[in-house]
C-alpha cells in the first residue's frame, strides 16, 4: 500500500524555489510514496464562514478538501514573508481546518519545509506554520525538518532535485513522513 502526501507550496510564484523542491519531493518519493502536488491555491478565497456552508463552499475550497481528505498525510513547503509564512498557506490552513473538530487534518502527519533567501532558511515561516497546523488539527512531526537557506544563490543553476544534499535530506523527511502515515493508518 502506498502512503499518499499532499505537497501545499506557499509561493504562487511559477519560478519558487519552494515550488521546485515541491517538484523534487514528486520526483525522488521513495518507494511506497505518493505525492500528490496540490494546484490552484490561488484560486481559494480567503476562509469566511458566509461562504463555508452546507449549500456548497467555493469550488476551488472543495478541490481542496477532497485531495486533503483522501490523502494519508502533508508536507508543506513555505518560504519566508516579512518573517512568517504566506497568506496563500495560512488561508489553506482555515479552510482545512473545517468543519471545527472534524478537519482535513485530524490525525494525520504533517511536516513543514523549505527554502528561503536569508541565513536560516525560512525558520520562522516553519515554525509559524508548525503552530497554525497543530492548532488546525494536524499532528505535526515536530522533529521533521528541513530549512535550506540561500535559496536565491544555492538554486540560481541547480534545481533542488540536483542537489546531492538537498535530494538526500527531502528523501529522508519523506520517508519519515511514510512511516508517521503508516503507523496512523495502523492505529
Amino acid at each position: 500500500m502506498s502512503v499518499r502526501i499532499l505537497a501545499l507550496v506557499g509561493s504562487l510564484r511559477a519560478g519558487s524555489h519552494n515550488r521546485q523542491l515541491a517538484e523534487a519531493a514528486v520526483k525522488l518519493a521513495p518507494e511506497g510514496v505518493e505525492v500528490q502536488l496540490f494546484e490552484g491555491l490561488a484560486e481559494i478565497p480567503f476562509y469566511n464562514e458566509d461562504i463555508d456552508v452546507a449549500e456548497g463552499a467555493p469550488a476551488p475550497a472543495v478541490a481542496l478538501r477532497e485531495a486533503a481528505q483522501s490523502s494519508d498525510a502533508f508536507l508543506f513547503f513555505t518560504p519566508e514573508y516579512n518573517g512568517t509564512m504566506p497568506a496563500v498557506l495560512k488561508n489553506s490552513i482555515d479552510w482545512l481546518s473545517r468543519p471545527y473538530g472534524a478537519g482535513a487534518f485530524a490525525g494525520k502527519p504533517v511536516a513543514v519545509v523549505g527554502t528561503a533567501f536569508g541565513q536560516y532558511g525560512g525558520v520562522w515561516a516553519h515554525d509559524d506554520a508548525r503552530k497554525s497546523i497543530s492548532l488546525a488539527g494536524g499532528k505535526v512531526i515536530e522533529d521533521l525538518k528541513l530549512s535550506i537557506p540561500g535559496s536565491v544563490t544555492r538554486f540560481a543553476e541547480l534545481h533542488p532535485s540536483d542537489d546531492t544534499e538537498v535530494a538526500a535530506q527531502l528523501t529522508e523527511v519523506l520517508a519519515r513522513l511514510r512511516e508517521h502515515a503508516g503507523e496512523a493508518l495502523a492505529a
